[in-house]
């Protein structure tokens, strides 16, 4: 019998929402002219006025609900909960490809997310009520090289970025893995766990202080930017050279 040689297709990009490279565009646009304004310090009274009616309407049991709530975006606990779930799903497919998406989103987070917060050295909002005790007008420039880096790290919001990243990929682990304990995962609580927690640490590392707002608006576009370039990967036909054959199956399309 002759034997036949698989030719494989061309790997294609998985499809997003919304569809094309416009909105990658335009996220990344948006957090380049957000940086510019506020290196030219606008946008500054926004994020005063914000900080200021969030300290000023700050209960004890509200500031508690929104500590305990802001957790959602540890980046640490979420990324070791995402490994985990990836190295369930490949125990259970015998497929090395769960294990890619976490450890491609540690990369893009490592890239991205920290060097930023040190190239612009910004102080937050609560640098004026804790070490370092800055003057109030002086909590809000970017690019204060001159503090020690562990008081200038608020823009962007890494709670926020990493809360889209992370969530985006548990989500799509969590699809699979349930599918393969006979499962399935309604579309509109992919999208609770793709939406409500980012949402949620957004509102509540402004609303404690910890960020300005302009730094979770900055941490949103960034976060929604790393999550388009990672679900756009095609993880089930992504070759891997040198992979085992028995730990090269597919995951999100396996039955």
């Amino acid at each position: 019998m002759r034997e036949t040689t698989a030719v494989r297709g061309k790997v294609q990009l998985r499809p997003v929402r919304p569809a094309g490279w416009w909105f990658d565009a335009l996220l990344l646009t948006a957090l380049v002219g957000l940086t510019v304004a506020l290196a030219g310090e606008r946008l500054f009274g926004i994020d005063r006025a914000i900080a200021d009616w969030s300290q000023s309407h700050r209960p004890t049991a509200a500031h508690w609900i929104a500590v305990v709530l802001n957790h959602l975006g540890q980046g640490t606990p979420l990324t070791l909960l995402a490994l985990a779930l990836g190295v369930l799903l490949a125990v259970r497919l015998r497929s090395v490809r769960p294990v890619l998406p976490p450890v491609l989103a540690f990369v893009l987070s490592y890239l991205t997310i920290g060097p930023l917060k040190v190239w612009t050295a910004r102080p937050a909002p609560s640098a004026s009520v804790k070490e370092p005790f800055l003057p109030v007008e002086r909590t809000l420039p970017l690019f204060q090289d001159e503090l020690p880096l562990r008081f200038a790290q608020s823009y962007p919001s890494g709670h926020v970025a990493n809360a889209i990243l992370w969530y985006g990929v548990i989500a799509l682990l969590l699809v699979p893995l349930l599918r393969t304990y006979g499962r399935a995962v309604p579309p509109r609580l992919v999208t609770v766990v793709r939406v409500v927690p980012p949402v949620v640490v957004l509102c509540t590392t402004t609303y404690l202080g910890w960020h300005w707002l302009t730094d979770s608006v900055a941490g949103l576009l960034l976060g929604l930017l790393l999550d388009r370039l990672l679900h756009r990967v095609p993880w089930d036909a992504l070759p891997l050279p040198g992979a085992p054959r028995d730990w090269n199956r597919p995951f999100i399309s396996a039955p």
